[in-house]
């Protein structure tokens, strides 16, 4: 009865009577069951988002040179802070240590101080502004599926204005329900299906893109350095679009902040560093291959021309069918993302109020509701006021701002340096006791000062192209 006590104080997790005749880790924690099946599945599904489809635009406004640069250059860096990071899960050995169960849990526990505050507050925004930001993002499918519809019934020149906010209310009512799911393991199944959605869209994106440009048809003007100044746009413009085009592929590399939830779903033989590092590898290649892909060939379809979201901008017409399926299976997706990010959120905020009003049977009492056909399940009325509160408000933020390319700028500008860059590599730093000044600490600090760079320069692009959509915002014109 202590052990589960404790376990249940200690845990971001909520412990069912049922789980309490299960075998449980070495420390007192439930069994992980997870493989690197399960976690690239998690890692797809955070990585592989709405992100891919404003990739054609991003690389409109750099061009053929920069635009695949930076998508590499942002794979490799992702890629090599996670290997840093993994092996932080367990600390101060990386096989045999203590385990940190979040994120900012493995700064505390290697950095401490005002920098694990700092990371915490860092992270759970970015949480918060990803699940605004699919939030917008499904809603913009769904509305592209009834407009797909009425440009094949009433031609492409109808103007087909439907408002994204019913379907944001749609979208929520979907994840109020999902969020009773108590706890990130039993998500897999629900990452699994969410994966194989953004195999879906993506390829079917890829696989239009590609017939268009076999097709020929009108000319599409593409060049090395993307759209040009005094015919697309000004000088003004092409800067602050490039800014806003980087943040939008740090965004779409953006899963390290779940990194450490991932890697807690792993059984711990073999050792979890090793098969998150493989688990990594898998996912990240996998993304950035389909980033490419994506990102060129949507380019070489529509030039400089490149609508923000390819497949709701409206970048296809065509087979209008195909169009409305791709869209659902980014709605679906979607879904299951909202829940990869928000339960760390759910957890976080859990654990703290059961530590801080430990005799509340409201916070802590456990009630079993039987539900036919699927058992018994049991409800906190917290855990149900709480997430569904969460759920609502950030259906309300996503319908004041329902501008697809910015946010999503601005939320990968905002997260990429802290969390993908500047605390992974100073855990590393300070767990191998690196001497300052040394040839792998130079390097290591000018890689983390020039992504600052990047971050405060493609967040600047974002927060002025916010400021411009406000100016012109029409309620009940669909956003692209």
């Amino acid at each position: 009865m202590a052990t589960d006590r404790q376990f249940q104080k200690n845990s971001m997790y909520i412990e069912t009577p049922e789980d309490a005749v299960k075998n449980f880790d070495d420390d007192g924690r439930i069994k992980r069951t997870g493989t690197w099946v399960t976690a690239s599945a998690h890692i797809i599904t955070a990585v592989i988002g709405s992100g891919v489809l404003s990739l054609a635009w991003a690389i409109a406004q750099m061009g053929w040179v920069a635009g695949p640069a930076v998508l590499f250059a942002f794979s490799f860096i992702t890629y090599f802070t996670s290997t840093l990071l993994v092996d932080c899960y367990r600390s101060p050995d990386p096989v045999h240590g203590k385990r940190n169960y979040t994120y900012s849990e493995v700064v505390r526990a290697v950095l401490g101080g005002k920098k694990f505050q700092l990371c915490g507050l860092a992270q759970y925004i970015n949480l918060v502004g990803v699940t605004i930001g699919y939030t917008i993002t499904a809603s913009i499918s769904m509305v592209a599926v009834k407009r797909s519809n009425c440009f094949h019934k009433h031609g492409h020149n109808d103007k087909c204005y439907i408002s994204n906010n019913p379907f944001m209310i749609i979208f929520a009512c979907i994840q109020i329900v999902l969020s009773q799911i108590p706890n990130f393991h039993k998500l897999s199944w629900l990452s699994i299906v969410a994966a194989v959605m953004s195999f879906a869209y993506s390829s079917i994106g890829l696989g239009l893109s590609i017939a268009k440009v076999a097709g020929g048809g009108h000319h599409v003007r593409t060049s090395l350095t993307g759209v040009q100044v005094g015919v697309d746009v000004s000088g003004s413009e092409k800067v602050w679009r490039t800014f806003q085009a980087i943040g939008d592929i740090a965004f779409a590399y953006a899963y390290s902040n779940v990194l450490i939830e991932i890697q807690d779903t792993l059984k711990s033989s073999p050792p979890e560093n090793k098969v998150m590092k493989r688990a990594s590898l898998i996912g990240i290649m996998t993304t950035t291959i389909f980033y490419v892909l994506c990102g060129c060939i949507g380019y070489a379809a529509f030039g400089n021309d490149a609508p923000g979201n390819f497949l709701t901008g409206f970048g296809f017409y065509e087979p209008f069918w195909l169009i409305d399926f791709a869209n659902v299976c980014i709605a679906i997706h979607l879904i299951g993302a909202y829940q990869v990010f928000c339960q760390p959120i759910f957890g976080f905020v859990e654990k703290w109020s059961s530590e801080k009003w430990s005799e509340s049977q409201f916070v802590n009492g456990e009630h079993a509701l039987n539900i036919p056909f699927c058992g018994t399940y049991n409800v906190n009325f917290f855990r149900v006021v709480w997430r569904t509160a969460y759920v609502i408000v950030t259906a309300v933020i996503a319908m004041i701002f329902p501008f697809f390319n910015d946010f999503l700028g601005l939320i990968g500008s905002l997260s990429f340096w802290p969390l993908t860059v500047y605390f992974p590599i100073e855990m590393y730093i300070k767990q191998s006791k690196m001497q300052k000044f040394t040839f792998t600490w130079t390097w290591l600090k000018i890689l983390s000062w020039a992504c600052l760079i990047v971050s405060i320069i493609s967040a600047a692009g974002s927060i002025q192209g916010l400021a411009q959509d406000l100016k012109k915002y029409q309620p009940f014109k669909p956003q692209q």
